[in-house]
């Protein structure tokens, strides 16, 4: 081996990393500059399964991997966000968004001509810019343009050193006979297609591979067909091992997107081998990088129309693929609300940071609506001095510390993804958001003690004490139900409610204390119920002041 041997090898695996690389960092960028706006595109999938198709296809091409999108539908799946017949037009959907990587690349070989218009023309100086707005810019926010410059910059950077390494040996007569035999024998086509799609976990990668092969016209049309069939079978491993730690469903859907891929490559294959035997001369002709592209579309796209009408009996066959599972014991049969929401966060979600913040705030509207349930039972079992209630919101409160405990570690990793300023200002009052919530809990849980208390000891509220209980007790809860919708909806209007709300406890309880202390100095009020009032009272105005917390961190969002 010559030392150019050598160098171009070390070329080609650099280029193979600045285009993998490239490809992350502009992806990231792009997700980040979509926002928000990605995490409602899987919330718009209804039992209509067009829709999951078109969404599927928009949120590959904007992350440039079939990959992740499908490794996120087996999260959704698992979470119960998405059911099978969704997942499957997103998974269909999700094959025809990756084929827009192979065409970015069939822009760098445009002609002599049109020089100045190719991609790798400009990639340096994408480069350049984008390195200096990262390295440079004061200010530190976003730099999505920086981002998205250096991603681009590097994978078409990556892409010429591929090129350049792989053109010496593509006269090679090795490559010449190894395409001739792949293009003659369908199963091997695949199976070479499928196996190095496997071992780079990159449908994108290996099919830049094939066309960079491509350009030296060693490829011919059956070698290129097969392999690129296998390498739609390959890009399946990467969900396949996402699903092993998940539910049946979940690897249900894994072997939908299996099955999907290899219905297709079987009657693709079966197709160009038969036209193999009728034109020959046809088969084995050279196939252009820019041909190469034209199929990927093409059989992806006929793939989808072809199976679209039966997605409905691809999740059947999957339900008789993965069996299933013994039933579990009696015992272990209803899991507590905590356990179901680990299963919603699904570790899948972290792919894109916007869903996964967006999956954190729904489970926060959870925890919210079990704390608000807690707040309702401890004030009916002051008033009705119920033993049960008040045992119910002490179990409850075990519950809430746990969601606390989970929703924070989930916000932790979030945290730690590649965020906007916007979406780490949003994660931040998240955190505030379920400490409050969770004060709210522990007040609850004084209230449903002080209950208890009340019971033993036998003491009784004036007729109008129980009033009064009442009536601050209704504008507290009020006003944390309304924190809950604010969080919920997003909208001012539910912020301004849950001010008022807080403002009518403040005064409230300012009058009711006034006026229960002038009736202890007159000893007109047994001094122990006194005590209680108070206590409850004081309890009462601060998860009011718990719950303006949570409304002003989403006004400072809005």
């Amino acid at each position: 081996m010559s030392l150019s041997d050598v160098s171009n090898i070390f070329k080609f695996l650099g280029g193979m990393g600045m285009f993998l690389y490239g490809m992350q960092i502009m992806s990231n960028g792009m997700q980040k500059a979509a926002g928000s706006k990605l995490s409602h595109f899987l919330s718009m999938v209804t039992d209509n399964r067009l829709m999951g198709v078109v969404l599927g296809a928009l949120i590959t091409a904007l992350i440039h991997s079939s990959s992740a999108t499908t490794v996120m539908v087996v999260g959704f799946v698992n979470a119960g966000i998405l059911n099978l017949v969704q997942a499957a037009g997103v998974i269909m959907g999700a094959n025809i968004g990756t084929t827009i990587t192979a065409w970015m690349v069939s822009l760098t070989q445009l002609g002599d001509s049109f020089e100045i218009f190719k991609p790798d023309f400009f990639a340096p100086l994408f480069l350049g810019i984008g390195v200096f707005i990262l390295i440079f810019d004061k200010k530190k926010k976003d730099n999505l343009t920086g981002e998205i410059l250096t991603g681009v910059g590097l994978l078409f950077v990556g892409l010429t050193y591929l090129f350049s390494a792989v053109g010496p040996y593509t006269d090679l007569p090795i490559f010449a006979t190894a395409f001739r035999v792949l293009g003659k024998n369908p199963i091997l086509g695949v199976l070479a297609g499928a196996a190095v799609t496997g071992v780079l976990q990159s449908s994108t990668a290996s099919v830049s591979i094939l066309q960079s092969l491509a350009i030296g016209g060693v490829v011919n049309r059956g070698a290129a067909i097969y392999i690129t069939l296998g390498q739609n079978i390959g890009t399946c491993v990467t969900a396949l091992l996402s699903s092993a730690g998940a539910n049946r469903t979940a690897k249900r859907a894994a072997a939908i997107h299996l099955l999907f891929n290899t219905i297709g490559a079987v009657i693709f294959a079966t197709g160009t081998f038969i036209i193999s035997l009728i034109a020959p001369e046809f088969i084995s002709a050279p196939m252009s990088i820019v041909e190469i592209s034209i199929f990927h579309t093409f059989f992806n796209v006929t793939n989808t129309v072809m199976l679209y009408p039966f997605a409905k009996q691809l999740v059947r066959i999957s339900g008789i693929i993965v069996k299933e599972a013994p039933e579990a014991p009696a015992s272990d049969k209803y899991q507590s609300e905590a356990q179901e929401m680990v299963k919603r966060l699904d570790p899948r979600i972290l792919e894109t940071p916007a869903i996964a913040i967006q999956a954190a705030n729904d489970e926060i509207i959870v925890m919210g609506n079990s704390v608000l349930k807690s707040m309702r039972n401890s004030i009916q079992a002051i008033t009705a001095k119920d033993k049960e209630l008040a045992a119910a919101v002490e179990y409850d409160e075990e519950t809430i510390d746990q969601m606390s405990d989970i929703l924070s570690q989930f916000l932790i990793k979030v945290n730690n993804l590649s965020l906007t300023e916007k979406q780490k200002a949003h994660v931040n009052n998240l955190f505030y958001t379920i400490s409050d919530m969770e004060r709210v809990g522990d007040h609850a849980d004084n209230l449903a003690q002080m209950a208890d208390y009340i019971i033993e000891h036998n003491i009784d509220f004036s007729e109008t004490g129980h009033e009064d209980i009442q009536e601050v007790g209704i504008r507290a809860i009020n006003s944390f139900r309304y924190a809950i919708e604010s969080r919920m909806t997003g909208a001012l209007e539910e912020v301004k409610l849950c001010t008022k709300e807080e403002d009518e406890v403040d005064s409230l309880t300012d009058e009711l204390r006034e006026k229960h202390i002038e009736r202890l100095s007159n000893g007109k009020c047994n001094p122990q119920a006194g005590v209680v009032f108070l206590d409850i009272l004081t309890n009462l105005e601060r998860v009011s002041d718990h719950a303006l917390n949570i409304a002003g961190y989403v006004k400072d969002e809005i």
